[in-house]
């Protein structure tokens, strides 16, 4: 799929408003080879739902950073049974136990955050890039979340060229929270990002 800048500003100009489900047709449509990546966050639900009402074939992405909460990992069973989501795991190379002795989870301040940062999300993430080589990325990006995410849209381009879309990117928490009332989704909001720790602080992939 491969767009201008200028072609790109004309479909985010024509998707807004447009329903998410809409806009993962016309991507699935039009792509070779679509993932959609997860990692079971608060809001999640909403475009794997959507996804799922597309198309169940397109393979789910959640790199396990081996620190989720009991929630999350009790919420992601669930979303993955009743949504017949097509989930391809990635963790990181070294156990959990074994990164705890030898290097724990770093301050954001402290330069071995980055060397944590890499090891349990932005490594497993690239060999999931790499496995799966997708002309299109869905995310759940959405503005106001963080000041990069603020610069994207519905459609953007990632460093490798892949397409990222976004279909709920306008969307705010009281639409999403009323989008799953009316589809009758759970949500979890006891989550934990041990690479962000910060709510409006990039975890690395999108930058």
């Amino acid at each position: 799929m491969a767009f201008t800048e200028e072609q790109i500003a004309q479909l985010n100009y024509q998707f807004k408003g447009i329903p998410p489900t809409e806009i993962i047709s016309w991507a699935v449509k039009n792509s070779k080879k679509a993932v959609v990546t997860t990692n079971f966050r608060p809001y999640e639900v909403a475009i794997l739902h959507a996804i799922a009402e597309v198309s169940n074939d397109i393979p789910v992405i959640w790199c396990d950073t081996g620190y989720n909460t009991v929630n999350t990992y009790k919420h992601a069973e669930e979303l993955i049974k009743t949504l017949g989501l097509n989930i391809d795991l990635y963790v990181p190379k070294q156990t959990t136990a074994h990164r705890d002795a030898v290097l724990g989870i770093p301050q954001i301040d402290d330069p071995k955050h980055a060397v944590f940062t890499e090891q349990v999300k932005l490594e497993p993430f690239r060999r999931a890039m790499k496995a799966h080589q997708p002309d299109v990325w869905f995310t759940n990006l959405r503005k106001g979340q963080t000041a990069l995410r603020d610069s994207l849209d519905i459609l953007s381009l990632s460093k490798d060229g892949v397409l990222k879309v976004s279909p709920f990117y306008h969307w705010n928490d009281a639409q999403l929270d009323a989008y799953l009332k009316q589809k009758g989704l759970p949500n979890e909001h006891n989550y934990f990002d041990p690479t962000k720790v910060l709510e409006n602080r990039e975890c690395g992939l999108h930058t």
